[in-house]
């Protein structure tokens, strides 16, 4: 009798230590948040499949909005994101939020952001869009309206006097809706824009000259952890630190995205198809 205490007192202890190894393991999560751009939906979730890959860490990736992106790694709820856009775009939130959080430089050059139209239309830049309102339907198509391009389009419309002109809010899948509906007609049509996009793939595209600067000039997209992460999840800071990829890399993947919408899977196949480029991000 006393053996059958004894063995199932200890069959009771390791089914605790199970239960708490199991609920440490489950606990061993790392948080990414993002923006609903294509390019931030591309680089979280190669992120996400490599960190999944080569470490013993979950990710959970979260969408919301740009502000929202920001204040949460400020408060430490989210871990970190893969799409600042600097020193234009987000330019306003990293300096709010710039105490508390880490700036882990950029991960690609050579990004822009800008009103963009199709080639087909015959102006070339801001300083036109009021004398041809009409041919435009008096609207620039955004995109969420805390959007750094969309605080940037309004400061447009001051800056050009575009009083003939509406910024119209939507999503980044509306935007780009809308324009392949004109496109096809051959309709005139001008939206937010921004490089790295795969519109620029689908369709003959411009950027609208911006004579005052007001949509900055190059930028870099970075990537921004919470504090303190580097000591609590090293080996995750590590791979962040080293993300670097460039236009022609991010934009495979967003084709892949646009073809068939499995973000998940294309970032596995792409990081399955990419070793050398992994590696680096490994050392």
């Amino acid at each position: 009798m006393k053996h059958f205490k004894f063995f199932t007192a200890l069959l009771l202890s390791l089914c605790m230590v199970c239960v708490f190894t199991t609920t440490a393991i489950a606990a061993e999560k790392v948080k990414i948040v993002y923006v609903e751009w294509a390019c931030a939906t591309a680089s979280s979730n190669v992120v996400k499949a490599v960190i999944e890959q080569e470490t013993d860490y979950k990710v959970e990736l979260t969408s919301v909005a740009a502000a929202a992106m920001y204040a949460s790694l400020a408060t430490g709820d989210q871990d970190a994101m893969t799409t600042a856009w600097l020193p234009v775009t987000h330019g306003q939130y990293v300096k709010k939020y710039k105490e508390d959080i880490v700036d882990l430089g950029p991960s690609m050059a050579g990004a822009r952001i800008g009103l963009v139209v199709p080639t087909y239309v015959t102006i070339d830049s801001i300083e036109e869009l009021n004398s041809h309102a009409k041919k435009f339907d008096g609207r620039i198509i955004g995109i969420d309206p805390g959007a750094g391009i969309m605080s940037k389009s309004e400061l447009a419309l001051e800056e050009y006097n575009l009083n003939n002109m509406e910024l119209v809010s939507s999503t980044g899948p509306m935007m780009t809706a809308e324009l392949k509906d004109r496109y096809d007609d051959k309709k005139w049509v001008v939206v937010t824009g921004w490089v790295p996009h795969w519109k620029f793939a689908k369709f003959d595209l411009k950027f609208l000259e911006d004579p005052k600067k007001v949509f900055g000039e190059s930028e870099t997209i970075n990537t921004i952890v919470r504090k303190g992460l580097k000591e609590d999840m090293p080996e995750v800071y590590k791979i962040l630190d080293n993300f670097q990829w460039g236009p022609a890399e991010i934009g495979e993947v967003m084709a892949m995205n646009m073809e068939n919408g499995k973000a998940g899977e294309n970032a596995k196949k792409w990081v399955k198809n990419n070793p050398e480029i992994v590696k680096q991000w490994l050392k």
